[in-house]
């Protein structure tokens, strides 16, 4: 389905987070030990790495280098992909920061992975031992972590808001500084992945942090470049 794009969309993953670098890239902590210090904090203030906070300064550096200034810039509204976006900016002329619109937008928030946020993957098996006969049957893009969202799910609140960033930022070059779920739907809608090869692609395409996609109206269906 064809969705109305601005004059050119580029989307980021935020850089890397504490609960990144405590999780190590897994769905779950792998010990109680990882886990120390993270266990109080929501996952919409969660912060950056001071590693994170320089990432986020040379992804500002190589949007300008490659696509020049934006005029919006949108984010989840969680603090790592508000301060990713900040920092960002912060590595462009004064000039270009002046003339931004910087914008916050609920759907394009973190996937929601409901009770089993804060535990241990040994703790999520012992919980909830129902939970991996039920995910084989339903399948990995429409099964929903208990109290949580579904793969399906997050692809409904970023079709909802492509939907209306054309008619809002039409002509405009916009950035998107989201999370990597986030991002990979936008990939579902704009290069027409079925579920089965969104499924697929989540699991042997990982999504590094500050990894971008870029579309402009005119090749939509595929992205200008990933990084």
């Amino acid at each position: 389905m064809p969705f109305q794009l601005p004059g050119l969309l580029v989307v980021a993953r935020h850089a890397e987070s504490a609960r990144n670098r405590a999780k190590g890239g897994d769905v779950f902590f792998p010990t109680d030990d990882a886990r120390a210090g993270q266990e109080s904090a929501p996952d919409q203030h969660v912060r950056l790495t001071e590693a994170g906070r320089g990432q986020a300064r040379d992804l500002g550096e190589r949007l300008l280098a490659t696509y020049g200034s934006f005029d919006t810039v949108f984010h989840s509204g969680y603090r790592r992909t508000a301060e990713t976006a900040e920092r960002a900016i912060e590595a462009w002329p004064s000039e270009a920061r002046a003339q931004l619109d910087v914008r916050e937008h609920l759907f394009l928030r973190e996937r929601d992975v409901g009770y089993a946020y804060n535990m241990t993957a040994a703790e999520a098996k012992h919980a909830f031992p129902w939970l991996q006969p039920y995910w084989d049957l339903s399948g990995p893009f429409f099964a929903r972590p208990p109290g949580g969202e579904s793969i399906a799910d997050v692809a409904g609140r970023v079709h909802a808001f492509l939907e209306v960033l054309g008619r809002d930022v039409a002509d405009r070059r916009v950035l998107v500084v989201a999370h990597g779920g986030t991002l990979r739907m936008f990939r579902y809608w704009l290069e027409r992945w079925t579920h089965d090869e969104a499924v697929e692609r989540w699991r042997r395409e990982p999504v590094p942090n500050c990894h971008i996609v870029a579309y402009r109206p005119e090749i939509a269906s595929r992205p200008e470049s990933h990084r």
